[in-house]
């Protein structure tokens, strides 16, 4: 299994091809192919590059799917006895983001995202929602 750190936004990702992960907020639009230059480790069958602090040359290529927000978080808070309380909440924004493909040491081709395991994705998600 092919794999590779990232860092964006302050925090670690671990991701393959084919993954969906939620990012914080990029400032591009959806549908635009961008480039994680931040790679932090690679790994595939045979070698496991580390690097110090990134691996030289190595990138990881993913599409911006859409922008959205997080769930609402609540924060309370309460001085008791003192009938004193405020409840706020907030929704953080982030980006929805599908790796494409993965580029060890020096730009090689690790692992790449295909058709045919989006498509057979989707067709699940449409029979899901027929069986409803």
């Amino acid at each position: 299994m092919t794999f590779a750190v990232i860092r964006t936004g302050g925090k670690q990702y671990k991701v393959s091809a084919n993954d969906t992960i939620r990012v914080e907020k990029l400032d591009d639009k959806a549908g635009k192919i961008f480039e994680f230059k931040e790679v932090l480790l690679t790994a595939d069958s045979q070698t496991t590059e580390v690097g110090s602090p990134s691996v030289d040359g190595a990138y990881v290529e993913a599409e911006l799917l859409k922008q959205a927000r997080n769930n609402k978080i609540i924060i309370f808070k309460k001085r008791r006895r003192q009938n004193s309380r405020r409840r706020r909440g907030h929704r953080q924004h982030v980006s929805i983001v599908k790796i494409l493909k993965i580029y060890g040491k020096s730009g090689k081709l690790l692992s790449e995202a295909t058709k045919a395991t989006v498509e057979k994705k989707i067709e699940t998600k449409v029979t899901e929602k027929k069986n409803r």
